[in-house]
């Protein structure tokens, strides 16, 4: 399906936008990707990220179709801020967006010629989907979820959390009889085997498509070494990138170092050290109070927000990426260490376990807090005191991210899909007209 190819793409996605990050950015990722490769791909979302859209895409803004909040999306809106996690407010949003984009959809399959719809997101395998009888196939995914918490970690939502998690994937299930986007789709992609067992129909054309990808032209390598007749004193970097919540892991990484600062930890730091958090969210103020308490103010900042080309550069900086997190179902930032040569310490849970091995990265088997807060402390250890094994694991993950990962790779792979389903209707549709004839 290239520029001189018939037909056309459609991308349908309820937010799309680099700076909200997440699965957010992955309908941007296709859509600006597919034009650089000369694919007709237009894009419908919602109306709230039209700004930074008609900022970032400057011309090709004329292909995205923007779908206005409506009098229900202001409502939910609002019951969605007094509930934890906004559970289910945000999937209801989106399948709302997804229902008033059908209009948009026949308009572009009429006049425009598009002959495949893709739906990145939300990428929740249990989101049912009303893009169905469109008259032309429908992609969905890659989708990455059934997650749950390590054994040791089970209590970490609040009792009403858990509850609403629980009536959310029960609701789900029968959305997704009733509503049938899912069950009629073409093709089901899907992150891995985990996502797979959590889909809530039975479907005969499933495809294993990691969710995420690299940008190798703002995530690289740098000069990290330092000329051996250099008089400054060596400082080792540990950088940690992510949303401020408690799943993120942050307390067990902040108790970790303090152990390994302090005397009695696991081994005798060789070099200064220092750890880098950057981002925001709703435990800053728990973090905060955390570094306070645990005395490690001196060798701990805590950044802000900060735009993709910081983090790229700070990526290159660091030493060390460190991802304490323990409900991380994709975890993007772990590529971005990886295709900035920077050897990864993460849990072997979720998403970080399908993008790192031993070789580029430590993953921590999370069977309790205290055990996971002991072997990143030791971990840690390990890697400021040996420089020479991140060098090697830094490159054997820029070599892992470069040939696995690289969006233009996973944009050969889409592109593929659809030639692939674009084919299969046509074949169905002859055949039923051979039938009829």
């Amino acid at each position: 399906m290239t520029s001189g190819a018939p037909g056309g793409v459609a991308i349908v996605s309820n937010s799309v936008s680099a700076r909200y990050g997440g699965e957010a950015v992955l309908p941007l990722h296709y859509f600006r990707r597919l034009r650089a490769r000369g694919v007709r791909v237009y894009l419908i979302c919602h109306e709230r990220t039209r700004e930074e859209l008609t900022e970032s895409l400057g011309a090709d803004v004329q292909f995205v179709h923007f779908i206005r909040d409506s009098k229900l999306h202001v409502v939910l809106d609002k019951i969605g801020n007094a509930l934890p996690k906004r559970l289910l407010i945000g999937h209801l949003i989106a399948w709302d967006v997804h229902r008033y984009a059908r209009r948009l959809i026949r308009e572009l399959i009429k006049v425009q010629g598009v002959i495949v719809v893709h739906q990145p997101s939300p990428v929740s395998p249990r989101f049912p989907s009303n893009l169905s009888n469109l008259g032309v196939p429908v992609v969905i995914g890659p989708m990455n979820g059934g997650m749950t918490y390590p054994p040791g970690f089970g209590k970490s939502d609040s009792i009403a959390t858990a509850i609403l998690v629980r009536v959310g994937r029960a609701v789900s299930t029968v959305m997704n009889r009733v509503i049938s986007g899912k069950h009629r789709a073409a093709l089901l992609l899907v992150a891995n085997a985990r996502t797979r067992e959590a889909l809530p129909v039975n479907h005969n054309r499933v495809i294993e498509l990691v969710e995420n990808g690299v940008d190798l032209s703002r995530f690289r390598r740098a000069n990290k070494s330092r000329p051996a007749s250099s008089s400054e004193e060596l400082v080792v970097t540990f950088l940690f990138a992510g949303r401020f919540e408690r799943w993120k892991g942050l307390d067990l990484l902040l108790r970790a170092w303090s152990i390994m600062v302090n005397e009695n930890g696991p081994g005798q730091i060789r070099s200064r050290v220092e750890l880098r958090i950057i981002g925001d969210g709703a435990d800053r103020a728990h973090v905060e109070q955390l570094r306070r308490d645990l005395g490690i103010e001196d060798s701990v900042t805590l950044g802000g927000f900060m735009p993709q080309e910081e983090v790229a550069a700070a990526m290159r900086e660091a030493d060390v990426f460190v991802l304490p997190s323990y409900y991380e179902c994709g975890g993007a930032v772990i590529l971005e260490a990886m295709a900035s040569a920077t050897p990864c310490i993460a849990l072997k849970w979720g998403g970080p376990a399908d993008y790192l091995d031993d070789t580029c990265g430590i993953l921590i088997q999370p069977t309790s807090r205290e055990q996971v807060i002991d072997d990143l402390a030791r971990a840690m250890t390990d890697l400021a005191n040996h420089p020479e094994r991140r060098r090697s694991m830094g490159e054997a993950g820029l070599s892992r991210a470069t040939t696995l990962f690289d969006w233009e790779r996973k944009i050969d792979q889409i592109l593929e899909i659809y030639e692939k389903v674009g084919a299969n209707q046509r074949e169905t549709a002859m055949g039923q007209a051979i039938k009829t004839g």
